[in-house]
């Protein structure tokens, strides 16, 4: 058996050398992707010195200026101005040569073809600079990260319509159980309908992966190996049951045969124990307990950290926010804990009598906590370490998540 964060460097290790193809996509195409290339900037934000609101570019000290013209944003004819010289200029429009500042038309008096400054202005006032915001050379996307709507914007601001992005990771998905339905279908005494395989689908559609199933699993070795066979072209292949020790749990007996390297296969977690991971050739195989819960908090915490690497992200480890423990709660030695709850900004709030085999917790909660197999209590006021659940924090470098 192995501990939680050495299952987490056990991956790391495995994974770091997977290869994924890569393919060129138009910008709003590529929202959530994940970027193969690093991109720098070749046109200075703002590319030029232009002014910052509408009011008048003036040159020289004094509190009289000449009014000589107009200058419209998007004007691309170039202007001097003279000592005690105004141009009327507009938001965006580029400022003329020799302009010491922008004087906002609110704080002037307009007499004719001049203006009266009624205070003062430093110089450089409401002038937006060229580079101020990015400039030539500054990097605007790295190689690994996840696309998103303010990459697309700083793309976009470059005159880029197309970038390099790594193919979405594939991910195989399928489950044990003569006794498990998938919903629609109608059920008898003795069935229960199939809650893992949807909520690993989803989970994994969310992190931006092609996932699909390999179809229902009978308790028949020979027919769980076709369906093995059939997910072997996908990055990862994930299943949930099977593990436990029984006469028709055939899954672990298939995926051997098979060829099934095991990188590890029990981890010193509660719930999850019989968590296994491993390989068959170029497809990784992630074995997730039944329990309903039991899967989905380690599919939190093993699975969403397995696709972050194969998907070639630079932020692939789980991330925290410290909170504040809302009572007291104790762990099991020397396992650790995965407790869901409710982080509210400031305090983490346990949910109470949770089973690994319920289904009503996840949707009640908005956050786990882990606590290390090293600690069997923690007090009320004391501190913990977060990891949201209904959003995704990640971070570039390995962070002990555990309390």
């Amino acid at each position: 058996m192995i501990s939680l964060l050495d299952a987490i460097f056990a991956i790391d290790n495995e994974i770091k050398n997977h290869t994924v193809k890569t393919k060129i996509l138009t910008l709003q195409d590529a929202l959530n992707h994940i970027s193969a290339t690093s991109i720098k900037c070749t046109i200075a934000l703002p590319p030029f010195d232009n002014s910052a609101m509408d009011g008048y570019a003036v040159c020289g000290d004094g509190k009289r200026f000449e009014i000589v013209s107009k200058i419209f944003a998007g004007d691309t004819k170039s202007y001097t101005l003279k000592a005690k010289e105004a141009y009327r200029i507009f938001t965006g429009a580029k400022v003329p040569k020799n302009c010491d500042y922008v004087i906002p038309q609110e704080m002037v008096e307009l007499n004719e073809d001049r203006i009266i400054l009624s205070n003062p202005l430093k110089a450089n006032a409401n002038i937006r600079k060229k580079g101020e915001d990015i400039n030539i050379g500054d990097t605007i996307l790295d190689l690994g990260d996840r696309i998103n709507s303010a990459h697309i914007a700083l793309l976009a601001s470059q005159g880029i319509d197309k970038v390099e992005v790594f193919c979405k990771p594939k991910v195989a998905v399928f489950s044990s159980g003569n006794e498990l339905k998938m919903a629609g279908d109608k059920i008898k005494s003795g069935e229960i309908y199939n809650s893992n395989i949807p909520y690993i689908l989803a989970r994994s559609k969310e992190m931006n992966t092609d996932t699909y199933y390999l179809g229902e699993c009978k308790d028949d070795k020979k027919y769980i190996k076709g369906l093995i066979k059939k997910g072997l072209d996908a990055d990862l292949m994930v299943t949930s049951g099977g593990l436990s020790v029984g006469e028709a749990d055939f899954i672990k007996e298939a995926f051997l045969e098979l060829g099934l390297e095991i990188i590890f296969s029990k981890i010193a977690i509660k719930p999850g124990k019989p968590t296994t991971f491993g390989k068959i050739g170029n497809t990784y195989i992630l074995n997730l307990p039944g329990n309903p819960l039991a899967t989905a908090l380690n599919f939190e915490i093993i699975g969403k950290y397995i696709i972050n690497k194969i998907s070639n992200s630079n932020s692939t480890y789980l991330n925290t926010i410290s909170a504040i423990l809302s009572e007291e709660i104790s762990s099991p030695k020397p396992v650790s804990s995965i407790i869901p709850g409710n982080f509210d900004g400031k305090k983490f709030y346990p949910l109470k009598g949770v089973m690994p085999g319920n289904v009503n917790v996840l949707n009640r909660a908005n956050s786990i906590i882990v606590i290390n197999e090293s600690k069997d209590l923690i007090k009320k006021g004391g501190f913990v370490k977060i990891i949201p659940i209904s959003w995704n924090f990640f971070t570039k470098e390995f962070v002990d998540f555990t309390s």
